[in-house]
């Protein structure tokens, strides 16, 4: 059993180890109201973006434009967005265990493109072959973090050094529901309408003004930057969320275990007064004899 200054050292650790979980839950409370906020807000264009889109490719075919130029996936790019940092249970490693079963399942020469640091080093370490490599600050990625990783994603695809590039991010739902989510970002794949299928006897026609070539080559650029946002806001919320639930548990156990030492403590030293007493007890009653 150990002993009583031992247990009085292990609860000084505990309550520091409290007191900083503490700390983070509040901070990361804090940033998960505000990237809420931004996940709620950019939605609705996010959907009508999808929306239009969607309504746009049951018109019929679409002009030809380079996002749009399907060929044989023989190389393709995964951009996995994780977090810098760790202390978000779960969260990290969902993610990576869904890009790697993503990469096992799709036929072709995958290159890694890591947004986030835990990325960057799980499949550096693991021989994958790897892209660029973008970091998102705590504060949250703002739209020139989209563009960048766009631009860049834009680039690989338009010079046919990959046919293909998947987004992989964690959507979000509240602090303690994230899910891994893949998406197809290039080329782009227009979605399907959830009213699809009740309206199949519906034929529409656009007239556009300016061109559609010249119309598509303004919207399909932004749609896809829209979704690479999307991923990004979704992603971050997501974090901050999985990081309050993980700190909140991690508090609350340490409060547990601050409880049971402290118990383990006062039964020791409740022993150890007994054993004092008993022992003067003795050594009074060996005098009288």
């Amino acid at each position: 059993m150990p002993s009583l200054k031992q247990l009085q050292q292990r609860i000084k650790s505990a309550k520091s180890i409290r007191q900083i979980t503490r700390a983070m839950k509040l901070v990361a409370a804090a940033r998960l109201r505000r990237a809420q906020d931004r996940v709620l807000e950019a939605r609705p264009y996010s959907d009508k973006m999808r929306e239009l889109i969607a309504s746009l490719a049951e018109a019929g075919d679409m002009p030809e434009h380079p996002l749009l130029a399907r060929r044989p996936i023989n190389k393709y790019g995964v951009v996995v967005i994780t977090a810098d940092r760790g202390l978000c249970g779960s969260f990290n490693s969902n993610l990576l265990r869904k890009a790697v079963d993503f990469i096992k399942n799709t036929p072709g020469d995958a290159t890694v493109i890591s947004v986030g640091k835990k990325a960057e080093q799980f499949f550096g370490k693991r021989g994958y072959k790897m892209g660029e490599h973008f970091s998102i600050p705590t504060s949250g990625p703002t739209h020139r973090h989209a563009q960048e990783i766009f631009a860049y994603a834009q680039e690989l695809f338009e010079t046919e050094q990959l046919d293909a590039i998947y987004l992989i991010y964690s959507k979000f739902y509240s602090a303690i529901r994230q899910i891994p989510e893949s998406v197809q970002l290039l080329p782009i794949q227009p979605p399907q309408r959830e009213d699809a299928g009740t309206n199949k006897l519906t034929s529409k026609t656009y007239s556009f003004e300016p061109g559609a070539t010249e119309l598509l080559g303004q919207l399909l650029p932004r749609y896809a930057l829209t979704v690479t946002q999307q991923g990004l806001l979704e992603s971050t919320a997501s974090e901050h969320g999985a990081r309050m639930t993980a700190m909140t548990s991690a508090t609350d156990s340490a409060g547990e275990m601050i409880s049971t030492l402290t118990l383990q403590a006062n039964r020791s030293r409740q022993a150890a007064i007994t054993k004092e007493i008993l022992e003067i007890v003795g050594g009074a009653e060996a005098l009288k004899s």
